[in-house]
């Protein structure tokens, strides 16, 4: 069964959902925000954090970029009305639902998402010249040096890094990386690619290319 980390108060509307997902194969657990340490100890697929608001100083935005840069695990927000108003598409989610929460919505999102972490590669290591990529572990390295990637940027490199020479425009990047129903605009492929080339890239290396006016391909052969 897979797991899902509840990361919210227990009200009845979140105890609802929880047991509405476990009945779908998705077993909950309840991590209150002031306990998020927890979360690694339950070992789960997928992270549901509820947020109420989101200004970017919030505890919660600051969990969300532990979640996300530090333990590369997939967020779906349970956003409230006022947090939909407020939300910055740079956020580190992979997914959202607006309340009121329906557990059907959320058993296809978070399955939607876990399908594509899986993205059908069973190769445990990518290696490009000094670039290594530990599937198992989320980890990249450059020389042995650890690089520090969001989920989404660890995604991305990934997907392209195991398509070495083949070209993407940006649509299909989101399409295979964000998912179709994403929300946003394909802008944010130029930024995560933006990312991460300063984060991998230094002189002797170029490691994602752009190809003029179709979109971007991980080198061939370096």
């Amino acid at each position: 069964m897979l797991s899902i980390a509840v990361v919210s108060e227990e009200t009845e509307q979140i105890n609802r959902l929880s047991a509405g997902l476990t009945a779908k194969g998705l077993y909950c657990s309840v991590v209150h925000e002031r306990e998020s340490g927890k979360i690694t100890e339950r070992a789960p697929d997928l992270v549901l954090v509820v947020i109420d608001d989101l200004p970017t100083d919030s505890a919660v935005w600051r969990l969300l970029q532990e979640i996300k840069q530090e333990w590369h695990l997939p967020v779906i927000a349970l956003l409230s009305n006022k947090a939909l108003h407020n939300l910055d598409p740079s956020i580190s989610i992979d997914d959202f639902v607006v309340e009121p929460w329906d557990a059907d919505e959320v058993a296809v999102r978070t399955k939607r998402i876990l399908q594509i972490t899986k993205n059908g590669d069973d190769t445990e290591l990518i290696k490009c010249d000094d670039l290594t990529i530990d599937i198992a572990r989320c980890q990249v390295c450059v020389g042995g040096r650890p690089v520090i990637l969001t989920f989404k940027e660890y995604q991305l490199l990934r997907f392209l890094a195991s398509n070495r020479g083949k070209v993407f425009n940006r649509d299909a990047l989101l399409n295979k990386v964000w998912g179709y129903d994403y929300f946003g605009g394909d802008r944010t492929v130029d930024v995560h690619i933006r990312r991460l080339r300063s984060k991998l890239d230094d002189a002797p290396h170029t490691f994602i290319e752009t190809v003029r006016n179709i979109g971007y391909r991980f080198r061939e052969e370096l």
